[in-house]
This record gives structure tokens, C-alpha cells and sequence, in this order.
């Protein structure tokens, strides 16, 4: 067997995301489905971080903010002016939801690296939530617009 390329082998410090997904989930305070909907009730934010085409595809939540996980921190960093508006100090409850249970988690653990030490997931994600027959919207059909409809090749009638 010929010995390992230099780019197979991991740089030094570097950390597989297994690792990761296990650091990011030791420091939170994870909830069940019905833990979470229960925390949703009591006024924690659940915030749905799918992207559109996944939650018109499988549903979603009613009552949770749909924030996708490409602007997660810039909208709840109480610094940061494009901070939504129900954020405003560090000790808010915010629930993060995707559809599995693994990117919620890596972007809790983001939200507590900026300071919302309260921020945490949802064990399994929608799917968990939806199996556990928790509430749920959808799925809904998404029509292409006319913009992205391809355009059509028109041929004379003959006569």
C-alpha cells in the first residue's frame, strides 16, 4: 500500500466534525421535542434554520421564526445592528431546529460563542418533532416563478 498523500493526511490541531459535533453538543443543554415545545410555550424562541426549499418539502413549525442558518449569528448578536429586534441582551432562550438534529446543534454553539449562553436544540430535529406529533404546517408546493421557469422554444404553425 503506497504511503498517504500530504493532503489526506489531517493538518495538525485540525478536528474532524464528529469532533466537533461532540464539543458543540457537551456544552449544550439539549431538549427533547416536547421539552423544546414546551420551552416554546413559555416564550423561548424556536427558530427553524432549514432552508426554504426543506421546510416547504417536509413543513414546518407554527410559531417559530424561520432565520437560516447562513445569517443565524448576525441576527441574534445583540452588538450587531442587523440584530432582530426581539434581541436585546444575552439571557435570551433560543431553541434551534433543523431537520435532523445536527447543525442545530453546531449553531446553538455558535449562538453561545457570542454570548447567548441559554441557546441550545432540539434532539432529532423536526423529524423527531413531527414523529412525536407535535404541531406542524406543510408541506406546501413551491412554484417556480417566471423567472426560473425555462424558456419554452416556440415553432411556427405550419398552415
Amino acid at each position: 500500500m503506497p504511503p498517504p498523500s500530504p493532503s489526506t493526511v489531517p493538518p495538525l490541531g485540525s478536528r474532524g466534525i464528529d469532533q466537533i459535533l461532540a464539543a458543540a453538543r457537551a456544552r449544550l443543554h439539549r431538549l427533547d421535542p416536547e421539552r423544546a415545545h414546551l420551552a416554546h410555550r413559555r416564550g423561548a424562541l424556536l427558530v427553524d434554520i432549514r432552508p426554504a426549499a426543506q421546510r416547504a418539502a417536509h413543513g414546518s413549525v407554527p410559531g417559530a421564526l424561520a432565520i437560516e442558518r447562513n445569517v443565524l449569528e448576525w441576527r441574534f448578536d445583540p452588538r450587531c445592528a442587523a440584530r432582530l429586534p426581539q434581541v436585546l441582551d444575552y439571557d435570551l432562550r433560543v431553541v434551534i431546529l433543523c431537520q435532523e438534529g445536527y447543525t442545530s446543534s453546531l449553531a446553538a454553539a455558535a449562538l453561545q460563542d457570542i454570548g447567548l449562553h441559554r441557546a441550545t436544540d432540539v434532539v432529532g430535529g423536526f423529524a423527531a418533532w413531527s414523529i412525536a406529533g407535535l404541531p406542524t404546517l406543510g408541506p406546501t408546493v413551491l412554484r417556480p416563478s417566471a423567472s426560473t421557469l425555462a424558456p419554452v422554444a416556440v415553432r411556427p404553425t405550419p398552415y
